[in-house]
């Protein structure tokens, strides 16, 4: 029910947009985010996004760098990565709760995509 792409190759320094498609009747009242896995670590919250887009939260190690967005009409998130770092080279998923706050307090959330690999070459 959630679609993430865009994930890929690029260097530091570079920028990537990735889009989650998710199903009309999630996307109509869910708050949505992304969070992230690197290899051998655990999976971690990136960012999130309430359902109308007025209310947004990043984690300490992506504010200022992403920006996380939605269209409503396309039942689409995107997430813009500016100023790629090698730390950032993950496994991104996207995720659905009805919940921003649960979503961005628990890293919990009703719903998940499959995930897309970002790989930044330093």
């Amino acid at each position: 029910q959630l679609q993430a792409s865009g994930g890929g190759l690029v260097q530091a320094g570079g920028s990537l947009r990735l889009s989650c498609v998710a199903s009309e009747h999630i996307f109509s009242s869910y708050a949505m985010g992304w969070f992230r896995q690197a290899p051998g670590k655990e999976r971690e919250f990136v960012a999130a996004i309430s359902w109308s887009g007025v209310t947004t939260y990043y984690s300490d190690p992506v504010k200022g760098r992403f920006t996380i967005s939605r269209d409503n009409a396309k039942n689409t998130v995107y997430l813009r990565m500016n100023s790629l770092k090698y730390e950032d080279t993950a496994v991104y998923f996207c995720a659905a709760d009805r919940g921003l706050g649960y979503l961005h307090d628990t890293h919990k959330a009703e719903f998940w995509g499959q995930g897309t690999l970002v790989t930044v070459s330093s």
